[in-house]
């Protein structure tokens, strides 16, 4: 063997000890390890989320071993060409478990900081919303599930990693349960628009997403326009999330959900080919529909006056002209569609049989909203009517930090309760 030859190979052994010492670090995660405290811990991610995280990382962690003993068997006795592919194999699980690691250690990490009571808080509000359903239709899913976790991060708006999805920041692999993003800035308890992202995971776990995008393909063919069909089928999802908001939260999820939508008219009156988002202006009056639907007839109309007073078509707008023309035609089938036509996944029954809201739970809502505003958070309200309350709450005025303050202490303490009665209450129960 010539020198050069010599000194490759021990180059290349090297590099094989270096990626030996980086691999299989990151194969477990503990409350300790991520720093959360004994005071923490009531805010804490469960059990149950560190063990399903534990056991993604664990089969990483495998993957990076057998990687692993192919470069040694490569290093002692294969061509250099072949060593270096052994190597980037080796890389690509490394990074593979780096990714997971880091994303469990980032959102795990955050309930040892001061923001651990307003996600807890968001926690309970989440697991109340399957709550809901589960009081209608006991058996709906199919077993227990855990329940989503809220974490924080720098993008403009909420989103959520649904439960089983393949995730690009993780290479590929996927999601064991619900993540729900919200802004660094949106921790507060009246943001309505967290329940639509709770409604995306709802959508996921009752396995209705292809049944109706299915539906809705069908329903759209009487509009007799293949544009405007192909773009209501595009916008299913959330249009689902945005209703079952509605059905989860009452009148306060369409006034959460204007403010969210309500942005300079260029960005509102402009269709977006290929979106998954319907066109702001058209998406309040779809929530309007919804309200008119619901017997909220007065709070339909109110929202559409606001809406026409803060937007006219008729000064200019980038929308599909049959679009727009068709829409006072086309939603109320959508909302019907959607909302009241019954489902097989969902045991024949529609959305608005299984997330029931009424006049009454309105009036409960409205009325812990007065309470909230004279400075009393109320005991006996489900945590996704006291974020609908707060909503309210906020448009009365007052001191909007003791507002956030006393609902986040209150629902955060919904959720501590819920994990001190049963360790395993974050599998939400069958």
């Amino acid at each position: 063997m010539s020198r050069t030859q010599v000194d490759t190979r021990r180059f290349l052994e090297t590099k094989a000890r270096t990626l030996a010492t980086r691999a299989r670090r990151l194969s477990r995660l503990t409350p300790e390890s991520v720093g959360i405290r004994p005071q923490d811990r009531p805010y804490a991610p469960s059990a149950s989320h560190f063990e399903a995280a534990n056991q993604r990382l664990a089969a990483i962690d495998r993957g990076v071993n057998r990687r692993l003993e192919h470069l040694r068997r490569s290093v002692g006795a294969g061509p250099p060409s072949q060593v270096l592919v052994a190597m980037s194999l080796v890389e690509r699980e490394i990074d593979r478990a780096r990714r997971a690691f880091g994303l469990f250690f980032e959102v795990f990490s955050q309930r040892g900081s001061s923001f651990a009571p307003a996600l807890a808080a968001h926690d309970a509000v989440a697991v109340d919303c399957y709550a809901a359903i589960r009081q209608n239709s006991p058996t709906i899913f199919p077993g227990p599930l855990l329940k989503p976790l809220a974490y924080l991060e720098h993008g403009y708006s909420p989103a959520t990693s649904r439960r089983g999805v393949t995730l690009r920041r993780l290479l590929g692999e996927t999601n064991p349960f619900p993540i729900i993003r919200i802004p660094w800035d949106r921790d507060n308890p009246w943001q309505s628009v967290f329940l639509h992202e709770v409604s995306h995971n709802l959508q996921a776990d009752l396995r209705i997403w292809q049944e109706n995008h299915d539906a809705i393909v069908k329903r759209s063919q009487a509009f007799g326009d293949p544009l405007v069909s192909t773009i209501f089928a595009r916008w299913h999802k959330e249009i689902f999330a945005d209703l079952a908001a509605v059905l989860l939260g009452g009148t306060a999820s369409v006034w959460g959900m204007m403010e969210f939508l309500s942005h300079p008219t260029p960005a509102v009156l402009t269709f977006r080919p290929g979106g998954a988002h319907p066109t702001g202006y058209l998406r309040a009056f779809i929530l309007a529909e919804m309200l008119r639907r619901m017997g909220f007839s007065d709070e339909a109309a109110r929202a559409e006056r606001i809406w026409r007073a803060l937007y006219n078509p008729r000064r200019g707008h980038r929308m599909p002209v049959r679009l727009l023309r068709t829409a006072g035609r086309t939603i109320p089938q959508i909302v019907d569609e959607i909302a009241y036509q019954p489902r097989r996944n969902l045991g024949q029954r529609a959305l608005a049989d299984v997330i029931r809201f009424s006049a009454a739970d309105e009036r409960e809502i409205r009325r812990a909203a007065i309470a909230l505003h004279r400075g009393r958070a109320p005991t006996d309200l489900p945590p996704r009517f006291l974020l609908s309350a707060s909503r309210h709450a906020v448009a009365l005025g007052g001191d909007l930090q003791g507002l956030s303050k006393r609902v986040t202490n209150q629902l955060a303490g919904v959720a501590a309760a819920n994990r001190s009665e049963a360790r395993t209450q974050s599998l939400m129960a069958a």
